[in-house]
């Protein structure tokens, strides 16, 4: 049976928690038995977004013990680092990180220089497994960053990562994303899921 704990994270606005449900919704799909939490501050002011995914028997709570997460599913350079001790040591933990930042008000306020790139360093200086995606690159064919959620979705798809099949996944796009945007999702989270092929290829 399949047993995994996935900690996605991000600021208010892009959509973590929807990437969440859709993980969650997948994995019941296959017959997984899944917990899942949201730590939610201040979201729609740009604060930090939490989700746990845990899948299997074991799971007895929704929340991800430190140190035991397969998987961190990061939105955001600097709430990747925030969270890394959630993530397993070694070989057995995957960083899943978009490189482009998201200025908090404080930061752009004080004009400090932040751009991301010294927290990639520190993750790739941490960890053994980072794969770094660049949101504005990877959607600039849709025309908006907002279906970045759903792509690197599919870039943790295509690694293997997840354990859940992507056809299960792009299902559950179809159920719960607006009609007039399904199609869109469905070719951001292909794009994705290749790039997560290549790169364990």
């Amino acid at each position: 049976m399949l047993k995994k704990d996935i900690l996605l994270c991000g600021v208010g606005g892009q959509g973590t928690v929807l990437a969440s449900k859709l993980i969650a919704a997948a994995a019941m799909q296959e017959g997984a038995k899944v917990h899942s939490a949201e730590t939610i501050g201040m979201a729609q002011r740009g604060g930090p977004v939490t989700s746990h995914v845990r899948i299997g028997e074991d799971a007895y709570s929704p929340l991800i013990p430190l140190g035991c997460a397969d998987v961190i599913i990061a939105f955001e350079p600097a709430e990747a680092v925030r969270n890394l001790a959630f993530l397993k040591d070694g070989e057995a933990g995957t960083v899943i990180v978009n490189s482009v930042p998201v200025m908090p008000v404080t930061e752009s306020l004080k004009s400090s220089g932040y751009t991301g790139g010294e927290m990639i360093d520190y993750l790739k200086e941490k960890c053994k497994n980072v794969i770094v995606v660049d949101s504005d690159e990877l959607c600039r064919e849709f025309g908006s960053a907002k279906f970045f959620n759903v792509a690197i979705l599919g870039v943790a798809s295509g690694t293997g990562k997840l354990g859940i099949a992507g056809e299960t996944l792009l299902e559950e796009i179809a159920r719960r994303v607006p009609e007039r945007f399904v199609e869109i999702n469905k070719k951001a989270f292909l794009k994705g899921e290749q790039i997560g092929v290549d790169y364990e290829t």
